[in-house]
This record gives C-alpha cells, structure tokens and sequence, in this order.
C-alpha cells in the first residue's frame, strides 16, 4: 500500500493566471485541469476568478460546489486583499478594515475554506478584532509570510507575540516559500538579458544574490549602499535598478527556523518558478524544506504557487499544467506517496 503522509497537496489558482488571463482557460477548465493532475487541494483568489467578488451570487456558489464535487476537489484557502487605498482622497478606517476582511471571512465559509491567506502587512491588532468572526465562521486568517520578509521581520514578531498572548488555533501565518530561494532562479536572469540589460551586469546579479552579498530590502538606508546604488555603480540603467528590485525581491532564509513557531504556521504557498524536466526546482531546495515540515509535524496543505509564468510570457508560451504536473511529482516523491 501507498503511504498516506499527513501533509496534503494543493493548488492556489494563481498557478494558472497566464491561460486565465488569455482565456485559454476558464475556471471550470482549470478545476477540471487539477483533478486530472491529482491535485485535490484548491486555493483560490477571489478578487482574480470570481466574478463581482466580494459579491458572490448564489449562483456562483451553487456552481462552485459542484465542481467540487465533480471532479472531487477540495477548497482550502481563499486569498483575500485589502486594499485600504480604495477610497479616493482617504485610507480605510479600522472598522472598514474590520467589515472588508468581514465579508471574506464569510465567503470562505461559504465556499467551503477553512482559511484565509491574508495579506501581508495586516496588523495584529485587526487579526485580533476579527478572531471571533473566525471562530464563528470555523476560518483561520493565516497571514502571509512573503519575501522579503521573513519568521525574524517585525510584523511578524509583533503577530507572533500576539498569537502566543491570544492562543488561538483560528490566527496564524501562511508560509510562502519563496522565501527559501537559493539561487536566483533562472528565468529571472534570462529576462533581465531579454530587457538588454549588460552580461555582465546579470551575472554580477546572480552571483551577488546566491553568495547572498545583495543588501537586504529592509536594511536599506542603513549606512550601506542601496541595490540601485550598486546597479547604477556598475554602469546599469534606470530600467536596470527595476529588473533588479523584481528579481532579487526573493531571499533565502534558514527552513529550520521554521521548527520554532511549527504551531503559528497554517499553510503553505509552495512558491516555485522554473520545475525543470528532471522534476527538481531550479532556485528552492525542496528536499530541504519538504523534511524540515515533516519533522515539525505539519499536517496542512502545501499549495503550489507558480510564479515563472511573469519572468517568460514576453518570450515563451507559458505552460502551467505541466509546470504543475512535475512540480506534484516532485512533492510526491518528497512526501512518501510513491512508496510502496
């Protein structure tokens, strides 16, 4: 028999945003898609793929069950954005906030989401206002961990002091895993190549970013030079210090830190850009990521997020099944469920 591992796989829909956008596929395509995949898991963006989101009609939800049950799926996450700029002139105030993140809440339930990955920057003292619509609605708000920030950033050693006062299983975070990027990925420093940018100069990129010698964002205007700065040091353009910040917005930081607040982490956005055809990931090392989850006992979903789609579309046709397909190969190889 099959081993069953406790950690499950899933899907955010932002995976197939490229054949969405163009529609070479519909959201009915795309479900039918992951089911022929065998991947079970379903995150989905509202605001992308549901029409007049955060007004969901009821037909929406009658014909969103069915697929689930069609092609026997399950949904596991809603993402949700709160765009405290909506408002010309103003920001959101804190009950605004509170009343947005409000009717999310309510459509995860409704559509069947046991939980939220909420956007990064979200303070603790609103996380904590809505803990008892979670609770009510049985949907946990799992901030996203993003880089380039990571466990260690201040916002989240504030959420974290938060959790532990609180001690809620319903509040969390959402761990993408770009933010165990080692290499910069490859399609990264082919496009920066495709935009003219100088040999040299990529390669100076690449190289300064895997020996992890680029100045980190949030240390910026510490007394050490800026990453525009350097860029424009070594001859680079104004177009330049942009492809820059794009591409080395990814970090890499130490997966055993994960082990330390394994009970704060709710769900992962298994964040790849390039699968290659041996089925390994060019920039992310999972099989030092996949152990370090199964040794801290987490039993959720990875949810795989591709993100190479934007680095080649100007050039190549982008394939997200089949980016998809080896990128489940690889965690079922990593999860045990070829074993026998």
């Amino acid at each position: 028999m099959a081993k069953h591992p406790s950690i499950k796989r899933g899907v955010s829909l932002y995976s197939f945003q490229e054949e969405y956008f163009h529609r070479k596929m519909t959201l009915g395509d795309i479900l039918a898609a992951c089911s022929k995949l065998d991947i079970r898991g379903i995150e989905i963006i509202g605001d992308q793929m549901i029409p007049k989101y955060p007004n969901i009609s009821d037909e929406f939800f009658k014909t969103w069950h069915g697929w689930m049950d069609k092609f026997e799926l399950t949904p596991v996450c809603l993402d949700m954005f709160l765009d405290w700029n909506k408002y010309k002139g103003r920001v959101m105030t804190f009950d605004e906030r509170v009343e947005s993140v409000t009717r999310d809440i309510v459509n995860a339930n409704r559509l069947g989401c046991t939980i939220i990955r909420v956007i990064h920057d979200v303070e603790p003292d609103l996380l904590e206002k809505l803990l008892p619509v979670a609770e009510k609605h049985n949907v946990t708000l799992a901030l996203e961990v993003h880089a380039p920030s990571d466990l260690d950033s201040p916002l989240e050693q504030r959420l974290i002091e938060m959790f532990e006062r609180v001690q809620t299983p319903y509040l969390g975070f959402t761990i993408d895993l770009g933010i165990y990027c080692k290499r910069l990925p490859r399609v990264v420093t082919e496009r920066y190549l495709r935009e003219g940018m100088a040999p040299a100069l990529a390669q100076w990129l690449t190289d300064a970013y895997d020996k992890q010698e680029l100045p980190h964002a949030e240390d910026e205007g510490k007394g050490k030079e800026s990453l525009a700065e350097l860029v424009i040091k070594r001859g680079g353009r104004e177009k330049d210090i942009y492809l820059a910040y794009m591409g080395t917005h990814m970090i890499y930081s130490n997966p055993r830190r994960l082990l330390d607040y394994m009970k704060h982490i709710k769900h992962f956005h298994g964040k790849f850009y390039e699968m290659l055809p041996d089925c390994t990931e060019y920039s992310i090392p999972y099989d030092e990521i996949v152990p370090v989850l199964q040794e801290g006992g987490f039993s959720g979903y990875i949810d795989s997020e591709y993100e190479g789609n934007r680095w080649i579309h100007d050039a190549f046709e982008v394939d997200s099944v089949e980016q998809l397909r080896r990128h489940h190969v690889l965690l079922k190889q990593l999860l045990g469920e070829n074993e026998h």
